[in-house]
């Protein structure tokens, strides 16, 4: 007997549940961020995308002057002022904003979870940086100034993990669908402009931007899964992700 789509689409949530099928689309995305940043990883190790890298970099300057990009003049510095949205100061003092908030609140172990996904997430960027050792670009010169590796993108993996996560937890607070589309919708545009700009100032190549949003998407998923797994064991979690809880 074949089932139709919506057929198969209802026994599968009958038996898992909607949750079920949330962790399920949630496990299988994790899989292939994966598999995509094996690959890409490898790619890049073999400098089999280097020629792709440079002529991209060079298509986004004046032909024959590199050191001009393209644009009117203003665009660079605009660049400058959204990619510094994905620096280390400035993602620390919006996860201290909100950590301060979640104190007032006293959601104490919401709190954790924001602080250690941001924490552990930048120790596996600076693992990986270190891992791979990829020089910074040298076809065009830096319009802004960098100090670490350059595969993967910092400013793309900790600005994914960042606002991808505190998106997806102001969205908890909300009822309506599409004003949880807009809160995560605004956090992926940040993560979006904040690895483009990093391309366009030169001081990147796309596969370390494509590779930082892979890491750093993989990551917050994982982070979901686990607060999610905390969650279920722990009652006062689950009312802090309610909004059962206030000060005192």
């Amino acid at each position: 007997m074949q089932l139709s789509l919506g057929e198969l689409r209802e026994r599968l949530h009958g038996k898992l549940g909607g949750d079920g099928i949330g962790l399920l689309a949630t496990l299988l995305a994790l899989l292939a961020l994966g598999l995509g940043f094996i690959e890409l990883s490898d790619e890049v190790h073999e400098r089999e995308t280097q020629h792709f890298d440079e002529r991209v970099l060079l298509a986004l300057r004046q032909p024959g002057n590199p050191e001009e990009p393209l644009g009117p003049l203003w665009l660079a510095e605009a660049a400058r002022d959204v990619t510094a949205l994905g620096s280390v100061s400035v993602l620390t003092l919006v996860v201290g904003a909100v950590g301060g908030f979640l104190i007032l609140v006293r959601r104490w172990r919401t709190l954790a979870l924001v602080v250690g996904s941001t924490l552990g997430g930048a120790v596996v960027n600076a693992l990986l940086k270190s891992l791979f050792s990829r020089p910074r670009p040298t076809v065009v010169p830096h319009l802004t100034s960098v100090l670490t590796e350059s595969f993967p993108s910092g400013h793309a993996m900790l600005s994914a993990i960042v606002y991808l996560t505190l998106g997806a937890l102001l969205a908890q607070l909300v009822e309506r669908r599409w004003l949880q589309a807009y809160l995560v919708g605004v956090a992926l545009t940040l993560t979006l402009l904040i690895g483009l700009t990093r391309v366009y100032l030169g001081v990147h190549y796309p596969t370390d931007v494509l590779g930082g949003w892979m890491a750093g998407l993989g990551w917050a998923l994982l982070s979901a899964v686990v607060a999610r797994a905390v969650r279920r064991r722990s009652p006062g979690l689950r009312e802090e992700a309610r909004g059962d809880t206030a000060p005192s």
